[in-house]
């Protein structure tokens, strides 16, 4: 039987450590194991930041391969139509959504604006000219995106001229969004040819009035607006 080094207390044969003050069992007849050496470093060191060149390089190579096989691929094999058209459609879309990010992020926020939505009015005439239905794309998909493009750019003009904060972004937000449902519900009824009344867009309309009614107010009074802030830390 053997006894614990720091406080003596009896201790079993197969205990590791003393069950009273935790210290360490060390059998004197055993030999000691032997301590390995990680083999992965110690220092946590840091990756390389893969450039913005090389990175576009390889989004443009991936974007103008995925485009020219699907390409010969509907040429050459799958050619009943010209499907490939959707495919090159939304890698042109991709390519122009990154290439601010990736090529040049100096680009102004209007022309980025801009250029996504011709991208996209560009994406889905392709889809139209594939399907042979342009019906929806003249009456619904191309004033759609030519709303939501005027909408981007008032906001961007907003922030830029105005204040920015939460609550004032919260407001824009909340202004724009019953305004777009509702020339959005217009444009469905004149495309299914029914009469111009809003039903659903009109309870997106209540909401976001009263909720424009508290923003205003809260912005307008200034303990108010500070007591909002330190509340909701923002």
């Amino acid at each position: 039987m053997s006894y614990c080094v720091n406080c003596g207390v009896e201790l079993e044969t197969s205990l590791k450590a003393c069950p009273l003050c935790n210290t360490p069992v060390i059998n004197p007849t055993k030999p000691h194991p032997e301590v390995t050496s990680s083999p992965y470093p110690t220092d946590k060191g840091q990756v390389e930041v893969v450039k913005r060149k090389d990175l576009g390089i390889l989004l443009t190579v991936v974007l103008s391969a995925t485009a020219g096989t699907c390409l010969l691929l509907n040429l050459l094999v799958f050619n009943s139509s010209l499907w490939s058209l959707v495919v090159i459609g939304s890698c042109l879309c991709l390519f122009v959504f990154t290439c601010p990010a990736i090529f040049y992020s100096k680009m102004p926020v209007y022309l980025i604006l801009l250029s996504d939505g011709v991208s996209v009015v560009i994406f889905l005439y392709l889809i139209t000219y594939v399907t042979d239905a342009d019906l929806w794309f003249w009456l619904l998909g191309l004033p759609v995106v030519a709303l939501v493009t005027v909408m981007a750019e008032i906001f961007a003009l907003l922030v830029r001229f105005f204040p920015f904060t939460v609550l004032s972004c919260a407001l824009y937000l909340f202004v724009g969004i019953p305004a777009f449902c509702v020339i959005l519900e217009l444009l469905i009824k004149h495309m299914l040819n029914k009469p111009y009344r809003i039903t659903w867009s009109a309870v997106v309309l209540t909401v976001c009035v009263i909720i424009d009614f508290a923003l205003v107010t809260i912005l307008a009074k200034k303990r108010l607006r500070n007591e909002v802030r330190r509340r909701l830390h923002i």
